[in-house]
């Protein structure tokens, strides 16, 4: 179903936006956001309807704040798609994008390859095992920032075994950087980006949680979160060129909100579910358990939050256990992607994100920032509703 909805997105037919709603969607409360010829529009999904919420809240950091979630104009049942002219957007606005990174295990042990290897995907199948047998039962036994974690610390420096991903993987400080710039990400359907001058690379299907000013969590989406695999193993340095790059942000489909049939524990034992389907024929699939995180996502929202101070609220991606080592083309080179790939992640209780692959010199130019997301809202006379 969701390869059905990318063709009819290509072939410009309606979003079939049931294909990518939770199974569950018609007892669920959802916030969105779509492209209109006059300007981005901000609606909700409630009790199986559309409902558009711009005249009160022009922007979802706005509705967010105000938890203006339950007024609009009704245009409609989700059955019928979204009104002519519409096209999806990610459902995150004026929200500063952060993520956490080595919140699993075994995304721990690849990062630990990937710097070994600097960043040579063929050199990575050599040390994989080796460092498996060493690592992963230690990374997985313990507690981040415990005591048996700085035991586990000082026995693995002695082996000389220690690394920097080691450190946020079960040290007291997580990993947490600024994936994109305000609005830079995009949503179901559109095209992702890797940079068109890496050679390694894979998705992370993550979940994103969505935070007011004060770190309240107000609900939940699908993240994919971009990553280039040599650049990163070639110096931790080169995370901003790994992570950010144009269309390597993908987030939606909407944000699933809060309510007494969907809560934080719906997020801590979600199954997020991957799938690559490439043009060769090529398949891959992976999961991301939530359950085996080491570290609780509203730790990982409090270390995000800490001394910051976020006016318009963030959005969290907590990170992933998938971490593909499935060879696709030679023997011990591992996965990375071609153009055209088709990446699907899904969650049952979340929904679908689907987008076809190209590389960042090639996707869709950025163009309104918050600049020009404000002179259009001013022409709209829907300043005062941000």
């Amino acid at each position: 179903m969701v390869a059905l909805s990318l063709e009819r997105a290509r072939a410009g037919m309606a979003l079939q936006i049931t294909d990518i709603l939770p199974f569950d969607y018609r007892s669920g409360r959802f916030i969105g956001r779509a492209a209109t010829a006059d300007g981005p529009v901000v609606f909700a999904i409630r009790a199986g309807r559309l409902f558009e919420l711009t005249e009160s809240s022009a922007s979802v950091s706005g509705a967010v704040a105000r938890r203006d979630f339950e007024q609009g104009r009704d245009i409609g049942a989700v059955e019928d798609g979204l009104p002519d002219g519409w096209t999806l957007l990610s459902p995150i606005d004026l929200q500063c994008i952060k993520a956490s990174g080595v919140t699993f295990a075994l995304s721990a042990i690849e990062r630990v390859i990937e710097e070994r290897a600097r960043g040579d995907a063929a050199k990575a199948a050599e040390i994989r095992s080796q460092l498996e047998d060493k690592v992963g039962g230690g990374i997985r036994s313990v507690v981040p920032g415990s005591a048996e974690a700085s035991e586990l610390k000082a026995a693995l420096i002695e082996e000389g075994m220690w690394s920097q991903y080691l450190e946020v993987a079960i040290g007291p400080d997580a990993e947490i950087f600024s994936k994109s710039p305000v609005l830079s990400s995009v949503g179901h359907g559109a095209p992702i980006g890797v940079r068109s001058d890496s050679s390694w690379n894979n998705p992370e299907p993550e979940v994103v949680l969505i935070c007011d000013a004060h770190g309240e969590v107000v609900g939940a989406t699908l993240g994919n979160d971009v990553n280039l695999r040599d650049f990163e193993g070639r110096s931790a340095l080169l995370l901003s060129k790994a992570k950010d790059n144009t269309a390597s942000c993908s987030i939606g489909p909407f944000i699933r909100l809060f309510d007494d049939g969907f809560t934080i524990d719906d997020v801590r034992n979600a199954h997020i579910e991957l799938t690559i389907e490439g043009t060769d024929g090529y398949r891959l699939t992976g999961e991301n358990v939530m359950a085996e995180i080491s570290r609780d996502p509203l730790e990982l929202v409090r270390q995000c939050l800490s001394e910051h101070h976020y006016p318009d609220g963030f959005v969290l991606f907590c990170g992933t256990l998938f971490a593909p080592t499935q060879d696709r083309d030679e023997e011990g080179a591992g996965f990375t992607h071609k153009e055209g790939d088709i990446v699907t992640i899904s969650s049952s209780r979340i929904g679908t994100l689907s987008n076809p692959v190209t590389t960042s010199r090639d996707a869709p130019a950025w163009t309104m920032g918050i600049g020009e997301f404000v002179r259009n809202l001013a022409k709209r006379g829907l300043v005062g509703q941000i």
